[in-house]
């Protein structure tokens, strides 16, 4: 016996043109110790609260890596002093940038989690 209601699947509608972008920057790591483990957690995490994708290239490098593994963060050993280039493709890619080079050029906030002023 039916009910005679009908349940159709959907399809999600594509998100406007505006969401989906694909942007760039560039910024200097001022940190003292560049992106050590704690820094490069503090990257990675935001980096992966975002849903496009986010690549880092170093010292003017053809290489991009994976801007939300820790490891390939890591592994760049980013110093003081270097050059960040940050791309992210994706919704949400503007914001990203913007998130992240704010998050290099305030020291990763470590100063603020421990209570000392720069």
């Amino acid at each position: 016996m039916t009910s005679g209601l009908r349940i159709e699947k959907q399809e999600p509608e594509p998100l406007p043109e505006p969401f989906r972008v694909n942007c760039q920057t560039e910024v200097e790591v001022k940190h003292g110790v560049g992106l050590h483990a704690r820094p490069s957690v503090t990257f990675t995490r935001l980096a992966k609260s975002f849903p496009c994708s986010i690549e880092v290239a170093v010292n003017g490098s053809d290489v991009w890596l994976n801007g939300k593994s820790i490891i390939k963060i890591m592994g760049a050993r980013i110093r003081k002093g270097s050059i960040l280039r940050i791309r992210a493709d994706g919704i949400l890619a503007e914001e990203a940038i913007r998130a992240l080079k704010g998050l290099i050029e305030r020291n990763f906030d470590e100063e603020k989690k421990h209570g000392r002023t720069a």
